[in-house]
Order: C-alpha cells, then sequence, then structure tokens
C-alpha cells in the first residue's frame, strides 16, 4: 500500500535511521524512503530479519545498509557487497540503535486511553524511539495490539500515516526427514514445567512439534511463532509453572501468519518486552528448568559453534545463541542445546574445523542434538567431547573425524 508523503522534512542527510524487523515491517514508510533517497542524500538504514524484499541491492546507490543478520533476502545484499554486518551478540543492539535519529514504526490503531502499540515487535525498538529525533509511524488497522508492547502517545509520533493492508507474514519451513529424530531426543530433554527459549527456523519448529505430550510449559523466548501458538492451543503451554511472569508467554519480537497475529491481540497472556527484559541474564538465570534451543550452521568437535557463515557467504547471525545459553547453564534444572542437522548435502556439520567464525564458544555449548542422537558436553575434557560428538555425527563421516586433530 503506497504512502504520497514527502519525508524531506523529517529524514535528513547523514540520519541513522531504524525500522521494525520482520513481520513489524513499516512496510509503505521504508517503500516511500527507498523511492525517495536520491533526494533525502545519503542516510544510513538498520536491517534486521527481513520477512520481505522490500530492500534490494540497487538501493545502496544513496543508502548505506548495515545489519546484524544475512538471513532472507539480506542474502542478496551480502551477495553484492552493500550489506555491511555487525557481528555483535542480540543484547547488544538496543544499545548500538540508540544512536537513532529516525525510527520507523508500525502501530496498532490507538486504545481508548489513545495509546498506539507498536505492533509485532518491541526487541530494539524501544532504545530507538527512546533515542530518536524523528518517529514516523504507520497506523495500520490490521495490526494486532500486543499487550506489554512499547507504547507511543500522539505527542511522541512527529509524523502519522494511516494504512488498512494485511500484515506481512512468515510461513512455516518445510519439514526435513531428520527433524522429527531432532525433535524427538529434545523432548526426551525438556521437563513438564520447563520454560522454553528456541531460535527460529525448521529446527525450533520441529523440536516445538515434538513437545505435543508435555504439561505446563511456558515460553520466555526471543520470537513467539505459530508453532508456539499450536502448544498453547493444546494446553501444553500454560505459563503456570514459570519463575517470572508467571501465566504470560513473553517474547520481543512476532514472526509468523494471520494465526499468530490473532492470538495475540489483545490477549493479556502474551506480552511484548525489550531485549532488555527478554535477554536480561539474571532473569534468564531465575526461571526454573530453562531450555534454551538454538540452531546453527556447523559444530566443531569441541563444541565451538559457527551460526553465521556458510559456504564463505554471511547467511546468519550472531544471534542471542550466548545469552540463552548461559541463562540455562545457570538455571536450576536448564539444559542449554544446539541442534542441528548433521549434514547439510553430502558435508558434515559436525567438523573438526570451523568454516567460518566462532559465534559461541565451546565454553557456553552444554548440549549438541543431531538425528544420530545426543552429545553433553558439559562436565567433558577435549577428548570426551570429541568421542560425544562424533558419535552424533552422520555414520559416513565418523571415522574421517575420530582421526582429525583437536585444539
Amino acid at each position: 500500500m503506497a504512502v504520497d508523503i514527502d519525508l524531506r522534512e523529517f529524514i535528513h542527510p547523514g540520519d541513522f535511521v531504524v525500522w521494525g524487523q520482520a513481520c513489524a515491517e513499516p512496510a509503505p514508510l521504508v517503500e516511500r524512503l527507498l523511492a525517495q533517497r536520491a533526494e533525502l542524500g545519503h542516510v544510513t538504514c538498520f536491517l534486521g530479519i527481513p520477512v520481505a524484499d522490500t530492500v534490494k541491492p540497487e538501493h545502496a546507490d544513496h543508502i548505506r545498509f548495515i545489519g546484524y543478520c544475512g538471513s532472507g533476502s539480506n542474502r542478496a545484499l551480502v551477495a553484492a557487497g552493500v550489506l555491511e554486518v555487525y557481528p555483535g551478540h542480540y543484547s547488544t543492539l538496543p544499545a548500538y540503535v540508540s544512536r537513532a535519529d529516525v525510527v520507523l514504526v508500525q502501530c496498532a490503531p490507538p486504545d481508548a486511553q489513545g495509546r498506539y502499540r507498536i505492533a509485532l515487535a518491541d526487541d530494539y525498538l524501544t532504545s530507538a524511539v527512546d533515542s530518536a529525533r524523528t518517529v514516523i509511524a504507520e497506523v495500520n488497522d490490521q495490526a494486532p495490539a500486543t499487550p506489554g508492547a512499547r507504547y507511543l502517545t500522539a505527542d511522541r509520533i512527529d509524523l502519522m500515516v494511516h494504512t488498512s493492508r494485511p500484515v506481512a507474514q512468515n510461513f512455516s519451513s518445510p519439514d526435513a526427514s531428520e527433524l522429527p529424530a531432532i525433535g524427538g531426543h529434545i523432548a526426551a530433554l525438556v521437563p513438564d514445567g520447563a520454560t522454553l527459549q528456541f531460535g527460529i527456523g525448521s529446527v525450533p519448529e520441529a523440536v516445538l512439534g515434538a513437545l505435543g505430550d508435555h504439561n505446563d510449559l511456558g515460553i520466555h523466548s526471543g520470537i513467539l511463532t505459530d508453532a508456539a501458538v499450536e502448544l498453547i492451543d493444546k494446553g501444553v503451554v500454560t505459563n503456570r509453572r514459570k519463575s517470572t511472569d508467571p501465566g504470560v508467554s513473553v517474547a520481543a519480537v512476532l514472526i509468523g501468519t494471520r494465526r499468530l497475529f490473532d492470538h495475540v491481540h489483545g490477549n493479556p497472556a502474551v506480552s511484548l518486552r525489550p531485549i532488555t527484559y527478554t535477554h536480561d541474564p539474571e532473569r534468564l538465570a531465575a526461571h526454573h528448568a530453562f531450555v534454551a534451543i538454538n540452531s546453527a550452521i556447523e559444530v566443531d568437535l569441541t563444541g565451538q559453534v559457527n551460526a553465521e557463515v556458510a559456504g564463505g557467504r554471511y547467511v546468519g547471525a550472531v544471534g542471542g545463541g550466548a545469552e540463552f545459553l548461559r541463562g540455562a547453564a545457570r538455571s536450576a534444572g536448564g539444559v542449554p542445546i544446539i541442534a542441528l542437522p548433521a549434514t547439510a548435502g553430502p558435508r558434515s556439520r559436525i567438523v573438526d574445523r570451523l568454516s567460518g567464525p566462532v559465534s559461541t564458544a565451546r565454553s557456553d555449548v552444554g548440549v549438541v542434538v543431531t538425528e544420530f542422537g545426543v552429545a553433553d558436553l558439559r562436565g567433558l575434557t577435549l577428548p570426551e567431547r570429541r568421542r560425544a560428538m562424533v558419535a552424533i555425527a552422520h555414520p559416513d563421516h565418523r571415522e574421517l573425524l575420530q582421526d582429525r586433530e583437536i585444539r
């Protein structure tokens, strides 16, 4: 839905511009910024996880793009050499975007108190809003009003644009043959009453899909997805036994479809919070049986994780894995999990040496899971870790890995 506005009064040459990521992207505002980029002068824009392919390499002729991840349509920007990657932990993003001059947000219509809730994400937007000179809001009457999310009052909005458009959706990843086995292994590690954190993608979805026989699970995560709503609707997730925020599913951003959006709209059992809350180490450790489930591109024989680079291309992110794994390690009864298929085509994803950077140190990795089993690395020496990791590699690669030197 195109909007006919002139942004030159609000965005100035040299400005640092931030907008909502994933389903929270205020697409009409972003599209207008891109259309006016030559008139606005050179600005810098910070990109999060893309759901739509709004930003394209050709837009870099007048815009400097910085992003923390290489997923989705950001891959085309990386391939074209026009996305500068910020390789920081997810918990550092609020401080990073606090330099924002302009922030673009998508809001739900005002409530009875005249408050415009930022729809679909709080994450780092709260920090951007608090620091920005200018706030431009798309008020979309199809956007959900999620309790707990940051809200704005009219006096904090410098430009308000009213729209009526479907919110961008992110549909489930296709199934793969190894995923049910991975989900089954992890389900056996999750006790009833545990509080879950999970990432985005096919592996976390498979894990959530395997938890249907559990009871009284809770959610405190960076994201909330359709797969989580499925567990809520089944009565598996009740949040009754959470140590903090009992009765409430907590997340920083919503990534899913209309089913998710309808579920959260006006629902007091869901709360969107900023990264400073969802990734706070003391809060994570305070949860009883906090189970962190994150994925990786590859893991080496000592437990080091590469979650960023595959085939020489930046396709992932440092993300929040380290924070969540540390929280789970400190939680009473917690389990810090990295899960991944054992192979990608003919290539082993359990490797003797990473082909990319160390996104998560081996000192923070507790349990590694593939379709071939579980390697609990907690308390193991380096030689013991190698034996455990070789045992969960694909059988075709085990002999070669067993002979590799570890460091």
